[in-house]
């Protein structure tokens, strides 16, 4: 079993979904979570009292707007201040699906900010102090739409490629930092197929229309047409994952993107 005791984990978009799972499965191995994401007071409140329930030594709210690379820094700084981060998340995404000729510009902006520039400037931050330690994990939550296309996606589809190859720079040039009694420094992508997350209740609810309104006979048809599985993903499983290539022992595991899509990318 992991042990993450004494490590610090920022994971962004960590108030829902996939973040919050890979939270909860590092908190469970004893780390501590710098949680960041949009959400009300309550709700921070519950999520940081869950993620201590799971494990957590500590969980403090880090608020930080990832389209503004200024307020970036700042993110940066107060969890640099907090004891900086041994293990960072780059999971907050957006998605908005339109036919290339109709996508709106400011759309594009919006989901290459988070989804991909986002990354380069939490990377550039704490990449230089994780090899100072002698230990350091990124993990940076891609898709299958890093590894393939899909209609109607181009910003997404632009952003994931693009944050993939963004992290075989960073693996390139941290492969032979840090301490490898320590565990070194990585740098890996989790590209997962279709996941029972919010992201994804748009395209449900579009496709309900040609089931009369059937939520399971839409789900089934998005399965049908990509993922060979028939099955979708708990986000669960992406926190095992996550969870996995933060173990000391996954130290020559850097520059990977893995895929989490019932085959969807074998085809």
């Amino acid at each position: 079993m992991t042990d993450l005791t004494g490590k610090t984990a920022l994971v962004t978009g960590s108030v829902q979904g996939i973040g919050l799972a890979i939270a909860e499965a590092l908190a469970g191995a004893g780390a501590r979570i710098a949680v960041h994401g949009l959400a009300g007071d309550a709700q921070i409140e519950e999520v940081c009292a869950h993620l201590k329930q799971k494990g957590s030594p500590q969980a403090e709210f880090f608020n930080g707007d990832l389209r503004q690379p200024d307020l970036i820094e700042d993110l940066m700084e107060a969890v640099a201040a907090w004891g900086g981060a041994d293990i960072l998340v780059n999971n907050a995404g957006v998605q908005h699906t339109a036919w290339l000729a109709d996508m709106p510009s400011d759309t594009w902006d919006t989901v290459l900010a988070i989804n991909l520039s986002a990354a380069f400037h939490t990377m550039q931050a704490a990449l230089p102090a994780m090899a100072a330690r002698g230990y350091g994990r990124v993990v940076n939550i891609a898709s299958v739409h890093g590894l393939v296309a899909s209609r109607q996606k181009a910003p997404y589809v632009a952003a994931k490629h693009g944050l993939i190859g963004l992290s075989k720079v960073a693996a390139l040039e941290y492969a032979a930092r840090g301490d490898k009694t320590k565990g070194g420094v990585t740098v890996n992508c989790i590209c997962p197929g279709w996941t029972n997350t919010a992201i994804i209740e748009p395209q449900i609810q579009e496709r309900m229309a040609a089931f009369d309104g059937d939520r399971d006979a839409a789900v089934a048809d998005m399965l049908k047409e990509k993922q060979p599985s028939l099955r979708g993903s708990d986000p669960s499983e992406i926190g095992a994952l996550a969870l996995w290539l933060c173990a000391p022992l996954a130290h020559n595991v850097t520059g990977a993107s893995i895929p989490v899509d019932g085959g969807w990318t074998a085809q």
